[in-house]
């Protein structure tokens, strides 16, 4: 129980920091349409719902990972990681951010904080907490939810590298030969 609260608790100051800092940012120069974003939404959404244990069918309602002190400390520190990494990502890239794919007026490309490590540290750090939330609820349905909210931010980040390279036809091609995408030295 005390996972769970912890767990709930690392996602609602990761909804309240997004939702104080959301105002700051700037104008929106160019939006992806909502067709563009209808499979990753859709995937998220779902793999949302299997995290959340929304999906009572067998069997993904099976435990897979058995309840244990192990499981509960690392589920804990990959959700306070993931929150601490949002975190940091969130201010690093600052007035550029946007929840949808979006080039700002004046957009910058952010290669600084987290950015020097992976490309699209707020993804990896939300996939640590949704893997903390898999983890604690130990549910073959919460690693498949992981999974397709993975294959979300895939598609997702895919798009907006394109937009990058688009409006960073120099800059960003190197950053991207130099930088993972979401976890270092590895994807």
């Amino acid at each position: 129980m005390l996972l769970r609260n912890f767990i709930i608790a690392c996602w609602a100051v990761f909804a309240a920091y997004w939702a104080a800092t959301a105002a700051s940012t700037k104008r929106t120069a160019q939006r992806q349409s909502w067709e563009s974003r209808y499979w990753y939404l859709l995937l998220l959404v779902l793999g949302f719902a299997l995290l959340l244990g929304a999906v009572p069918l067998d069997p993904l309602t099976r435990r897979i990972v058995p309840p244990s002190p192990a499981v509960e400390i690392l589920a804990a520190a990959l959700c306070a990681g993931g929150l601490i990494l949002a975190i940091w990502a969130r201010h690093a890239i600052g007035s550029n951010w946007s929840g949808i794919v979006t080039l700002k007026r004046d957009h910058e490309l952010v290669t600084g904080g987290p950015y020097r490590y992976v490309r699209h540290p707020i993804y990896s750090a939300i996939l640590l907490m949704f893997l903390a939330t898999a983890l604690a609820a130990g549910r073959l349905g919460g690693f498949v939810g992981f999974v397709l909210c993975f294959a979300s931010f895939w598609i997702k980040l895919r798009q907006e590298e394109a937009l990058m390279m688009r409006h960073f036809p120099d800059e960003y091609p190197v950053y991207r030969a130099r930088v993972k995408a979401l976890v270092p030295f590895v994807i």
